[in-house]
Protein backbone atom coordinates (compact mmCIF):
# COMPACT_ATOMS: atom_id res chain seq x y z
CA UNK A 1 0.00 0.00 0.00
CA UNK A 2 1.38 3.70 -0.82
CA UNK A 3 2.18 6.06 1.79
CA UNK A 4 -0.78 8.45 0.65
CA UNK A 5 -3.33 5.48 0.49
CA UNK A 6 -2.17 4.44 4.25
CA UNK A 7 -2.56 7.96 5.17
CA UNK A 8 -6.06 7.57 3.74
CA UNK A 9 -6.79 4.42 5.47
CA UNK A 10 -5.84 5.47 8.34
CA UNK A 11 -7.69 8.41 8.74
CA UNK A 12 -10.84 6.75 8.05
CA UNK A 13 -10.93 3.99 9.99
CA UNK A 14 -9.37 6.30 12.84
CA UNK A 15 -11.52 9.48 12.18
CA UNK A 16 -12.81 9.81 15.39
CA UNK A 17 -9.58 9.38 17.74
CA UNK A 18 -6.87 12.26 18.55
CA UNK A 19 -3.67 10.93 17.19
CA UNK A 20 -0.59 12.62 18.83
CA UNK A 21 2.49 12.81 16.66
CA UNK A 22 6.32 12.65 18.49
CA UNK A 23 10.11 12.02 18.20
CA UNK A 24 10.41 8.80 18.71
CA UNK A 25 14.11 8.99 19.64
CA UNK A 26 13.63 11.81 22.08
CA UNK A 27 13.75 10.12 25.62
CA UNK A 28 11.73 13.01 26.74
CA UNK A 29 9.25 12.73 24.11
CA UNK A 30 8.74 8.89 24.86
CA UNK A 31 8.27 9.50 28.46
CA UNK A 32 5.42 12.35 27.80
CA UNK A 33 4.08 9.30 25.14
CA UNK A 34 4.20 7.10 28.21
CA UNK A 35 3.00 9.34 30.56
CA UNK A 36 -0.51 9.81 28.07
CA UNK A 37 -0.64 5.56 27.80
CA UNK A 38 -0.70 5.26 31.11
CA UNK A 39 -3.51 7.55 32.08
CA UNK A 40 -5.50 7.34 28.83
CA UNK A 41 -8.24 4.65 30.71
CA UNK A 42 -10.51 4.88 27.72
CA UNK A 43 -7.86 4.52 24.99
CA UNK A 44 -8.42 8.06 23.50
CA UNK A 45 -5.65 8.51 21.50
CA UNK A 46 -3.87 7.39 18.81
CA UNK A 47 -0.13 7.96 18.65
CA UNK A 48 2.88 8.09 15.57
CA UNK A 49 6.32 8.73 14.86
CA UNK A 50 6.88 12.09 13.22
CA UNK A 51 9.89 9.69 11.58
CA UNK A 52 7.10 7.69 10.38
CA UNK A 53 5.08 7.49 7.26
CA UNK A 54 2.09 8.24 8.72
CA UNK A 55 3.00 11.52 10.51
CA UNK A 56 5.18 12.34 7.00
CA UNK A 57 2.18 12.22 5.07
CA UNK A 58 -0.10 14.17 7.41
CA UNK A 59 2.84 17.09 7.55
CA UNK A 60 2.71 16.92 3.67
CA UNK A 61 -1.01 16.99 3.61
CA UNK A 62 -1.02 20.05 6.06
CA UNK A 63 1.85 21.99 4.36
CA UNK A 64 4.23 21.98 7.46
CA UNK A 65 7.56 20.46 7.16
CA UNK A 66 8.25 16.95 7.59
CA UNK A 67 12.22 17.38 8.82
CA UNK A 68 11.00 19.88 11.73
CA UNK A 69 11.15 17.22 14.79
CA UNK A 70 11.29 19.75 17.35
CA UNK A 71 7.81 19.76 17.33
CA UNK A 72 4.98 17.68 19.85
CA UNK A 73 1.54 17.38 17.27
CA UNK A 74 -2.10 16.87 18.03
CA UNK A 75 -4.35 15.37 14.71
CA UNK A 76 -7.72 16.37 16.33
CA UNK A 77 -10.47 15.62 13.68
CA UNK A 78 -9.25 17.65 10.64
CA UNK A 79 -7.00 20.04 12.90
CA UNK A 80 -3.30 20.11 13.69
CA UNK A 81 -2.45 21.29 17.00
CA UNK A 82 1.44 22.07 17.48
CA UNK A 83 4.06 22.93 20.34
CA UNK A 84 2.27 24.06 23.56
CA UNK A 85 -1.34 24.12 22.13
CA UNK A 86 -1.23 20.46 21.38
CA UNK A 87 0.38 19.71 25.26
CA UNK A 88 -2.51 22.40 26.83
CA UNK A 89 -5.13 20.03 24.64
CA UNK A 90 -3.73 16.38 25.42
CA UNK A 91 -4.04 17.43 28.82
CA UNK A 92 -7.81 18.64 28.45
CA UNK A 93 -8.87 15.88 26.70
CA UNK A 94 -7.24 13.65 29.11
CA UNK A 95 -9.68 14.52 31.63
CA UNK A 96 -9.64 14.14 35.23
CA UNK A 97 -7.59 16.37 36.79
CA UNK A 98 -4.67 16.80 34.17
CA UNK A 99 -7.72 19.10 32.15
CA UNK A 100 -7.07 22.18 35.20
CA UNK A 101 -3.74 22.47 33.20
CA UNK A 102 -5.34 23.64 29.78
CA UNK A 103 -6.13 27.12 31.82
CA UNK A 104 -2.26 27.83 30.74
CA UNK A 105 -4.02 28.46 26.79
CA UNK A 106 -5.12 31.95 28.55
CA UNK A 107 -1.00 32.72 28.28
CA UNK A 108 -0.52 34.37 25.12
CA UNK A 109 0.85 31.53 22.96
CA UNK A 110 3.98 33.37 21.67
CA UNK A 111 5.28 33.25 25.11
CA UNK A 112 4.20 29.13 25.30
CA UNK A 113 5.39 28.39 22.55
CA UNK A 114 8.88 30.25 23.40
CA UNK A 115 8.76 28.05 26.65
CA UNK A 116 8.23 25.30 24.48
CA UNK A 117 10.79 25.80 21.97
CA UNK A 118 13.49 26.61 24.66
CA UNK A 119 12.77 23.10 26.24
CA UNK A 120 12.85 21.03 22.45
CA UNK A 121 16.02 22.31 21.42
CA UNK A 122 17.49 21.38 24.54
CA UNK A 123 16.17 17.81 25.68
CA UNK A 124 18.48 15.67 23.86
CA UNK A 125 21.39 17.22 25.91
CA UNK A 126 18.80 17.09 28.92
CA UNK A 127 17.08 13.86 28.70
CA UNK A 128 19.12 12.37 25.79
CA UNK A 129 17.99 10.08 22.62
CA UNK A 130 17.20 6.60 21.85
CA UNK A 131 19.56 5.40 18.99
CA UNK A 132 16.24 4.06 17.30
CA UNK A 133 12.28 4.90 17.57
CA UNK A 134 11.14 3.55 21.39
CA UNK A 135 8.80 0.03 21.15
CA UNK A 136 5.81 -0.04 22.93
CA UNK A 137 4.62 -2.94 25.12
CA UNK A 138 1.97 -5.33 23.71
CA UNK A 139 -0.64 -4.24 25.51
CA UNK A 140 -0.15 -0.25 24.32
CA UNK A 141 1.07 -1.62 20.21
CA UNK A 142 -2.78 -1.35 18.99
CA UNK A 143 -2.56 2.13 19.75
CA UNK A 144 0.39 3.04 17.70
CA UNK A 145 -0.18 3.55 13.81
CA UNK A 146 3.02 1.85 12.41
Amino acid sequence: MCSGCYYVYICRMQSDKPIILFDGVCNLCNASVQFVLSRDRESKFLFGSLQGNFAQELLKQHHMPADDLHSFILKEKDVLYTRSSAALRVLKLLGGGWQIFYIFIIIPKFIRDGVYRFIAHNRYRWFGKKQECWVPTPEWKSRFLE
